[in-house]
């Protein structure tokens, strides 16, 4: 991966900031607004991606009308651009806020709480639907201690911005055997690992079902849970009449006496991504339908790649 120049790092991260400026500025509500006018005119007017992504529908729902597909689209772009807003006012959520905007946000921390309590920390495992960071941002909020892990991003002024974002909770870098060893202990200490399932590893890992189709999905998240005897919480976020519902799924166990570790993390990615899948076509407007890796094409085998 090539390096930015310095002109380009500044320039880019002044963008940002500027816009920040903006979104800070103006009320959360005309703010969530200006998205939801700019999702619409991406859309409809500029349609950036909007083949591709009608494409995507098409293939997952045959069955349904050319205008309900326009419709789940058109949403999901603006989810996606309101759930930019609140990542730029994220450090100003504060309880308060989550009272009023995320549904019964305080019984979800007790629930989770009540695993930590347990002794073996809990695996939280939320995948790319509403603003699917509102999930860890909330129960940190409320006092709930959560480690995650994010990509670094080749800007590193704009990645030192993104790990500030994540206000209270402890973010390690993606990638770094020694992030494996913190989440580990971080676990065994007790706190939750907030963590989004990678459905589009580079490599052949674990075949899930996943939208009518055939999905790569990384097990990394079960394994931590299989080696730290971990509960794992399947949710999902939804956005329902402006606010936020953390939509509790299922939790899954591992098998203490499992002889394969790595076979018993596969199970139950299975069974998670199982989970996910049918919350997410019940309500396929909240998925993030415009992510540039697509998660159905054919994973390439390592002799192919070469």
């Amino acid at each position: 991966m090539s390096k930015k120049s310095n002109f380009t790092i500044n320039v880019e991260y002044g963008v940002l900031r500027f816009v920040c400026g903006i979104v800070n500025l103006i009320p959360y509500r005309l703010a969530m607004g200006i998205a939801w006018c700019l999702g619409w005119s991406t859309f409809n007017v500029l349609r950036l991606k909007r083949a591709r992504t009608m494409e995507r529908l098409r293939s997952v729902f045959p069955e349904k009308p050319a205008r309900e597909l326009r419709r789940i689209a058109r949403k999901s772009i603006t989810n996606v651009l309101q759930t930019g807003v609140e990542m730029i006012r994220a450090p100003r959520l504060d309880r308060k806020w989550m009272d009023r905007y995320v549904l019964e946000g305080r019984k979800y921390k007790d629930k989770l709480q009540g695993y930590i309590d347990e002794g073996k920390g809990v695996v939280i495992m939320v995948p790319h639907s509403g603003n699917w960071y509102m999930a860890a941002w909330s129960m940190a909020a409320y006092g709930l201690p959560l480690v995650s892990i994010a990509a670094t991003q080749r800007n590193p002024k704009i990645d030192a911005w993104m790990k500030r974002q994540y206000c209270d909770i402890e973010v390690f870098d993606r990638g770094s055997a020694k992030t494996l060893v913190d989440i580990k202990r971080r676990l065994q200490e007790g706190r939750g690992f907030a963590i989004l399932p990678d459905l589009r590893v580079p490599h052949p890992d674990v075949e899930v079902d996943f939208l009518r189709g055939k999905a790569n999905v990384s097990h990394a998240g079960a394994m931590f849970a299989v080696k730290c005897g971990s509960p794992i919480v399947v949710a999902v976020m939804r956005r329902e009449n402006g606010r936020h519902v953390f939509d509790h799924i299922g939790t899954l166990r591992p098998d203490p006496a499992a002889p394969d570790k790595k076979e018993e993390a596969a199970r139950l990615t299975r069974e998670a991504m199982k989970m996910l899948d049918e919350r997410i076509q019940a309500h396929p407007e909240h998925w993030f339908w415009y992510n540039k890796r697509w998660i159905l094409q054919p994973v390439k085998k390592k002799e192919e790649s070469k």
